[in-house]
């Protein structure tokens, strides 16, 4: 039923498979992540559902918040930091890349990568560090390190609505503990 070759130590098999038993077969592939969309009329709604958020986080996540300027990725984080407890200022790291909020549960590192432009500020911030169990990463402008950034649980896409005043989010999960995080911000949109 098939060719097989050495090549090396290997040993390499050809199968030929006839186009009908292929399509037969029940490959055990994953689903692919469903995005959850919602549309968000204005920042209170923004702030509530970064807040949802926070009640699934746990240790060790990665989500990414994409979108352009001024779509409400931080207004977002700043509903995430809220929710998990944190009273002092929230501000855009645009600046400095980074900002650290130590908090009784976890560590949450906010990170906005608009103004990266070198891969050495990765090692110079020391960003690689930042991705422990016992941390949460929140990345603005992830596909600005891409390959640099470790796999997100969950994705979040925000865009200004057309043809009028708020935005609509979309959350893709690629985790369990991405899905519950969709979960808590669907029953909290609800």
């Amino acid at each position: 039923r098939g060719e097989v070759h050495r090549r090396g130590d290997f040993r390499v098999v050809r199968m030929r498979f006839h186009r009908a038993s292929v399509a037969q077969r029940r490959w055990p592939l994953p689903p692919m992540p469903t995005p959850y969309t919602a549309f968000l009329p204005d920042a209170d709604a923004t702030d509530r559902a970064g807040r949802a958020l926070a009640r699934g986080l746990e240790g060790g996540m990665v989500v990414t918040l994409s979108g352009e300027l001024g779509a409400g990725k931080t207004t977002f984080a700043r509903g995430v930091l809220r929710g998990l407890g944190w009273q002092g200022p929230v501000k855009s790291p645009s600046y400095t890349l980074l900002e650290h909020y130590p908090l009784s549960s976890l560590y949450l590192y906010h990170f906005d990568f608009y103004r990266f432009a070198d891969p050495q500020e990765w090692e110079t911030v020391g960003a690689a560090e930042c991705f422990t169990p016992s941390s949460v990463g929140l990345v603005e402008w992830p596909e600005r390190v891409e390959g640099l950034l470790p796999p997100a649980d969950l994705a979040v896409h925000l865009a200004p609505a057309t043809g009028g005043d708020g935005r609509t989010l979309e959350l893709v999960a690629t985790t369990t503990a991405g899905e519950r995080c969709v979960n808590e911000i669907e029953a909290a949109l609800a």
